[in-house]
């Protein structure tokens, strides 16, 4: 089998979006002067979709919600002439190729975010040309059912909070995760603010029931060291991203510090990254998300080392590029989940873009033995609603 050609499109969303609310989520802009939708350049509201083609009529389907715009371009000029004409089933050659070929400028971000979306695409093939799903050629299945935890609850109305919590214990959630809505620049009353929340979703939770919380980058060192006291009698799952990524001695203080466990990983990439901040205990729980790390192929030698480290893996965002991980290893005990809701973040995208993402069942997704590949395709559902760049 030979990979014949690389078609990569972008979906840029024309419908309706929810519009942005103030204080909706930390951020890592929330440290400059600014007006207007701080989470502006945070909102993924297109999306690059790959299609690879092989000359036996099999397409692998991928996918990068990083600049993908960018990302088409490094993907058609600098990515696809290292592919075409190899055998999918050679992909650690590949992706070497991919990686060392274009590593004075791609080994970080968007360029690596391109090459994730290629990965994908190649084990997508793989799977449909071995009859098999993804986790099967992966390990297989390590667990009954995936665990997840429902990810949204942005910080809004105390109130609106409230409810939303409890129609995730209504859907049989016992897992979920909340976002502040305040960071350094709101001195002392956004503090009262951040412990507020984090208080009122307790309120309805308790604690029988696992809370996550999100900073999304938007604090530093000084303001994380000042509120993580106050926040321990809450007993979060973890805290997540509280500084920017390249603070990794700041994350290595932090996660020494406190007895909450500290998260990251969703902005870091390929195993040597991530070797990093193991070795200098900064995450006590990894989160990469595949699709931005390297692909399949960079996520499963984290995941080996994460198995050595003894820190768990819980992919940033569901999505079945991270389900078909999480459950061939043992290193991921649960997952994220987005639910399914208007187009706010972009996360929901995913739902817009592509069907076959398994519905939770009672706060557990499950995965089809039988659907070869990611269990994938593309929806025409929704084709009017987005700008579709060829």
């Amino acid at each position: 089998m030979k990979i014949t050609s690389i078609k990569t499109r972008v979906f840029e969303w024309k419908g309706h979006t929810v519009p942005p609310a103030s204080n909706f989520c930390s951020n890592a802009t929330d440290m400059l002067w600014r007006t207007g939708d701080s989470m502006g350049t945070f909102r993924f509201h297109d999306w690059a979709v790959v299609e690879i083609q092989t000359d036996t009529g099999i397409v692998g389907i991928g996918n990068v919600a990083l600049a993908p715009r960018i990302a088409k371009n490094i993907i058609d000029h600098y990515l696809a002439p290292l592919v075409i004409g190899q055998d999918p089933f050679d992909y650690e050659h590949i992706w070497q190729s991919m990686y060392r070929s274009t590593i004075a400028w791609g080994r970080k971000g968007i360029g690596m975010a391109a090459i994730s979306a290629i990965d994908i695409a190649i084990w997508d093939v793989m799977g449909k040309a071995t009859n098999k799903p993804v986790f099967k050629l992966l390990g297989g299945r390590t667990k009954e059912k995936i665990p997840v935890y429902a990810s949204k609850l942005y910080r809004t109305d105390l109130d609106e909070m409230q409810r939303e919590a409890q129609s995730y214990l209504d859907q049989g959630f016992n897992m979920m995760k909340m976002r502040f809505g305040h960071g350094p620049n709101d001195g002392p009353q956004g503090v009262k603010q951040n412990l507020m929340a984090v208080e009122a979703v307790r309120e309805v939770i308790g604690y029988d029931n696992d809370l996550m919380l999100e900073c999304y980058m938007g604090w530093n060192l000084e303001y994380a060291k000042r509120i993580l006291p106050k926040l321990e009698r809450f007993e979060p799952r973890w805290l997540e991203e509280p500084v920017i990524p390249d603070d990794i001695d700041g994350y290595a203080e932090l996660n020494q510090l406190t007895s909450i466990p500290i998260s990251g990983g969703e902005h870091e990439f390929t195993s040597h990254g991530f070797k990093q901040l193991l070795d200098k205990r900064a995450i006590s729980v990894i989160q990469y998300d595949t699709n931005r790390v390297g692909g399949i192929t960079a996520a499963r030698k984290i995941n080996a080392l994460a198995e050595v480290y003894s820190v768990p893996v819980i992919p940033h965002a569901g999505q079945m590029h991270n389900y078909h991980l999480t459950m061939s290893t043992l290193a991921s005990p649960v997952a994220e989940y987005f639910p399914v809701h208007d187009v706010e973040i972009g996360n929901e995208l995913f739902y817009y873009i592509f069907e076959g993402d398994p519905a939770p069942v009672n706060g557990y997704v499950d995965l089809d033995n039988t659907l070869p590949g990611l269990g994938l395709s593309i929806s025409t559902k929704y084709l009017d609603h987005f700008n579709i760049i060829e």
